[in-house]
């Protein structure tokens, strides 16, 4: 659909040419002279009229494609400063997914390292609580040992002490 302003220009463009049309068919009616010459003006006239009117669409038309590619120009250039904006910041990105990357891959690596040696020290530390276990029995065992050693010494001293005394009276 044509909107308004296309009507308007479309109906400035025929009515020219209808008005030519017309001459031509009036001049076959009316053969005098004087309403040739009208008539012709009137034609040259008209077809002047359409001249202008199709040079400054034209003209029209080439503003208008001007514009256009001016426009274009613009959003081609700001499409462009986009881009580069986005490499940038693709360049700012990278290397810190890099750098998160290979802090990651560290410290996977570390945690696989760690999980053998955290085994190993748990297992130790058991190992460690079981002799300290022992250790500790054992010295239970020998103080307990040292103790009756030492009660039966001073059992023996005590009964030759008596017996000392005893013959002493």
């Amino acid at each position: 659909m044509a909107t308004p302003k296309q009507q308007q220009m479309l109906e400035q463009q025929q009515s020219p040419m209808q008005r030519v049309k017309n001459s031509g068919v009036m001049m076959t009616m009316s053969e005098s002279p004087v309403n040739d010459e009208k008539e012709e003006e009137m034609a040259e006239s008209a077809l002047a009229l359409f001249r202008a009117k199709e040079e400054e669409i034209e003209r029209k038309k080439m503003e208008v494609r001007d514009r256009v590619q001016a426009y274009m120009g613009r959003v081609e250039e700001a499409t462009r400063r986009l881009a580069d904006i986005r490499e940038e910041l693709d360049d700012l990105v990278d290397p810190m997914r890099k750098d998160v990357a290979i802090l990651r891959k560290r410290i996977d690596t570390i945690n696989r390292e760690m999980k053998p040696l955290g085994q190993t020290c748990q297992k130790k530390e058991k190992e460690y609580k079981e002799a300290l276990e022992a250790f500790n029995d054992k010295n239970k065992e020998k103080a307990q040992l040292l103790v009756s050693e030492s009660e039966k010494l001073r059992m023996k001293k005590l009964e030759e002490l008596s017996k000392n005394i005893e013959t002493l009276h």
